[in-house]
């Protein structure tokens, strides 16, 4: 994991100080840094960065710290734990289209409160999508990386007694919320530290979702250097470069400001801790953390509604609430030309999915066979491509492959996406295989199977779901890959996501949802694969079918 993203990080810095003997720069200099702080948006563009990264992940934070303090252990709980996977499955880019469709001037919301509001016949004249200080941009983020950080918060909670700590404090006298936060948070954010940094890392650097609802003049930064990158005066490749390394200098010291106030608060929280204040407005909490998690949620479900009814919209003036009739013309223009596309994105995500399938279940049992016990400063390595900024390093590879001759093609495109596959397969899949009963396969050696009978004949098998699961996360991680499809394919490799992203532009929302839905339904089917084989193939087990 950490060679492709060092050999990027060296690959962005050479032409940043000036070194890329192909375009005339044959010695080291500071000109890119100068040109980068002479222009105008920089200090813009650098703040937008900071600011939208640091509130969309303090906001997913608390949001995932309060809905698990006020209804894990409920029925409410069990029922949002079953909701994360058709949440996590829909890509970045999809759910931000849908939200744009909600909040936009002329959008659902608005269309509802339109006849409470006397006198609104027309949009209103205000700037929801794409303002200034990036708040729809944090809006979209939030709605993404909730259910994420949800996720691995519940991965950290089997690991930790939560149940027994609860009922302790609640024995001693505190509030539910309160001795949850008290005895239960410390622990579990000490484990989930690495994926709020990643969180952190990504909503800074994010440009898909920053294209669809972020600021434009000027962008973020990230943003910016993906017009650099792309602008046919090639000189402006040293002025990226820079702009990558100081993206990377930025996302370091949000990760610093992160890491200070994680030590003001815990210093705060230990001496509230030692007061022994025991109430809570339970129910407040408990209301409100309930009404965030359905806006969350809801965000994304009607998001996705909106683009299957702007799929097949007629006439839809505003401010009807629902067209004037349905077509299927939009489907029937642009499905043809799906195909190839859809097969295109198809194709790279199984063999990237695949790939890091294979080298994550060989990873796994080579720590069963040799007594392996990785510690938590390994999972450094996993997360390395995830905290450092993809647009700092990516740049960088796509330079060394020019070189190199390999870029612009679609093995190029599963190498680079078999990076940010693993992880998340990894992830996923690690405490499942980790947590099987030995004892099964202590019988199959007594019964005289080998070690890879064991393996293949008796753990894998029983494993199915779990399997299942992390491919199809893998798979729906590779269908959201837009910066290194794009940078990696040199532009001539052509996925759901790159054209969704690049219809953008265009404003034809008609458009733009069938390519949305397209993405999000490639991406969904996994998961309803992971769902019902198993219970197929283990229809006479009802441990296996439901393990």
């Amino acid at each position: 994991m950490v060679g492709p993203v060092l050999a990027g990080v060296l690959g962005t810095l050479a032409p940043a100080f000036g070194y890329m003997p192909a375009l005339g720069g044959a010695g080291l200099s500071l000109d890119a840094f100068g040109m980068l702080f002479d222009w105008p948006g920089i200090t813009r563009a650098s703040v937008l960065s900071v600011t939208t990264g640091l509130a969309a992940t303090a906001i997913s934070l608390l949001l995932v710290a309060v809905i698990c303090a006020a209804w894990s252990g409920s029925t409410a709980f069990r029922v949002i734990e079953r909701a994360l996977s058709p949440l996590l499955s829909v890509p970045h880019a999809a759910a931000a289209f849908g939200l744009a469709f909600l909040i936009a001037p002329s959008g659902w919301v608005s269309r509802a409160i339109s006849p409470w509001l006397s006198g609104w016949e027309r949009p209103p004249d205000l700037l929801i999508l794409q303002d200034p200080y990036g708040a729809s941009l944090v809006a979209g983020l939030v709605v993404k990386e909730v259910p994420f950080l949800l996720l691995m918060t519940l991965a950290a909670l089997s690991q930790v007694r939560t149940a027994q700590a609860r009922d302790t404090a609640m024995a001693l006298g505190y509030a539910p919320v309160t001795g949850w936060f008290k005895t239960v948070f410390p622990r579990v954010y000490a484990q989930i530290r690495l994926p709020v940094y990643a969180v952190l890392a990504f909503s800074m650097t994010v440009i898909d979702v920053a294209i669809i609802l972020g600021p434009t003049t000027p962008p973020t930064l990230a943003v910016q250097i993906l017009r650099w990158m792309n602008d046919p005066d090639l000189s402006l490749r040293f002025l990226a470069s820079a702009a990558a390394v100081w993206q990377l200098l930025l996302v370091v010291g949000a990760l610093l400001m992160w890491r200070l106030a994680e030590s003001v608060v815990g210093r705060l929280g230990r001496r509230w801790v030692a007061s022994g204040t025991r109430g809570g407005a339970t129910r407040t909490i408990k209301a409100v953390s309930l009404a965030a998690a359905l806006v969350s949620a809801g965000a994304v479900i009607f998001g996705l509604l909106g683009l299957v009814v702007w799929s097949v919209a007629g006439l839809w003036q505003f401010p009807e609430l629902w067209p004037d009739g349905f077509s299927t013309r939009t489907w029937m223009r642009h499905g043809p030309g799906l195909g190839s596309i859809v097969e295109e994105t198809v194709i790279t995500a199984s063999v990237a999915t695949a790939a890091a399938l294979l080298l994550t279940l060989a990873c796994l049992e080579a720590e069963e066979r040799h007594g392996l016990k990785p510690s938590t400063r390994a999972l450094w390595l996993l997360y390395v491509p995830l905290i450092v900024p993809q647009i700092a390093f990516l740049t960088g590879l796509q330079t060394l492959a020019i070189f190199a001759g390999v870029d612009g093609n679609r093995s190029a495109v599963i190498a680079v996406h078999v990076i940010f596959v693993l992880p998340y397969v990894f992830l996923s899949l690690a405490d499942p295989f980790r947590a099987w009963d030995a004892r099964y396969g202590e019988v199959a050696r007594a019964l005289g199977a080998s070690r890879d009978g064991v393996l293949w004949r008796v753990r894998l098998p029983m494993l199915l779901r779990p399997i299942l699961t992390a491919a199809a996360v893998g798979f729906a991680v590779s269908i959201g890959q837009f910066l290194p499809t794009l940078l990696a394919g040199a532009g001539r490799v052509q996925t759901l996501t790159t054209e969704a992203v690049a219809l953008a532009s265009g404003g034809d929302r008609r458009v733009i949802s069938v390519y949305a839905l397209s993405q999000t339904a490639v991406a969904l089917l996994p998961f309803a694969v992971a769902l019902f084989v198993p219970a197929v193939v283990w229809r006479n087990r009802r441990g296996l079918r439901h393990g």
